[in-house]
């Protein structure tokens, strides 16, 4: 029992730095129609600034982060600023194509400027551990799962509760008809686009003192984000977090009880399974066009 317990605390930590990731993820798609393929790029870039500072800079890690956070908005500002916002007449796949793109210049821009060598990054809380039931969890991993989940409670009340919240849904239901209605889509996206590189760089800041910090640092977790809103549906922005978790659930326990080498891949294997019975996602709502 305490075993399992282990691997599921373990999981919900890994499954909020993929719920950051895939509300990034799904923000960008609801607001600006575009599946945002550069999001773990752009929260590697952000993280090695992150890195940098408190390398270079000796400055702490929060202190850091949050001079992490200010780039990540002026980065996600100038991408909506000088390219997005040019692509309103392009094609739905061209947008995608962007985004692709965006990825490599992030990924070649990343080396040019923080250098090739690894760089590490600690952990907000260096020791100390709770024992749960015989299950141990270090004090960084409960205050990473308590920081996802608090971040995502109040990003979902700013969606609910608060007028660019309103502007956000409304954006996201039909933005031309937002903007018939007076609703600053431009600044929506604008935010979207901050917001996002936030989201992913507080995702590269919690997953990188688990590995080093390098151009693919944030590969797996782009992966399994875009996984986790085809799980959880792109109708909903509740849905990828639900998805996010499942995904890291999911896979830690495939990893421990059935194969620690095809963990990943059978979980993968199953998603793609669920997809084919329920192609909208968990909680994605299905469309019929009538003639």
């Amino acid at each position: 029992m305490s075993t399992f317990l282990q691997v599921f605390l373990r999981s919900l930590e890994t499954g909020g730095v993929y719920a950051l990731a895939a509300l990034g993820i799904i923000i960008i798609f609801r607001t600006s129609n575009i599946t945002h393929f550069a999001q773990g790029s752009m929260g590697m870039f952000n993280t090695f600034v992150v890195a940098t500072l408190v390398a270079n800079a000796k400055l702490p890690l929060w202190l850091a982060t949050l001079c992490g956070l200010c780039t990540a908005i002026i980065l996600g500002c100038l991408v909506d600023f000088v390219i997005i916002r040019r692509t309103k007449r392009v094609s739905p796949v061209a947008k995608q194509i962007i985004t692709l793109g965006l990825i490599m210049v992030f990924v070649g821009l990343a080396p040019m400027i923080f250098g090739v060598d690894p760089m590490k990054l600690p952990r907000f809380i260096e020791s100390g551990d709770l024992n749960i039931f015989g299950a141990h969890l270090t004090y960084n991993g409960l205050f990473n799962m308590v920081l996802g989940v608090v971040l995502m409670l109040a990003l979902f009340y700013v969606l609910q509760k608060t007028k660019m919240g309103i502007a956000i849904r409304t954006t996201a239901s039909n933005e031309a008809v937002a903007r018939l209605m007076g609703v600053p889509t431009r600044n929506v996206t604008l935010f979207a686009w901050a917001l996002a590189a936030c989201l992913g760089c507080l995702a590269g800041v919690m997953i990188a003192p688990t590995t080093s910090v390098t151009p693919n640092v944030m590969d797996a977790v782009q992966v399994n984000a875009l996984i986790a809103c085809v799980l959880g549906g792109f109708q909903t922005f509740y849905g990828p977090v639900l998805g996010a978790y499942i995904i890291a659930v999911g896979t830690n326990l495939l990893s421990f009880y059935v194969n620690s080498t095809w963990g990943a891949q059978l979980m993968y294997l199953l998603v793609l399974v669920f997809i084919v019975f329920r192609p909208q996602g968990l909680v994605g709502k299905k469309f019929i066009k009538k003639v």
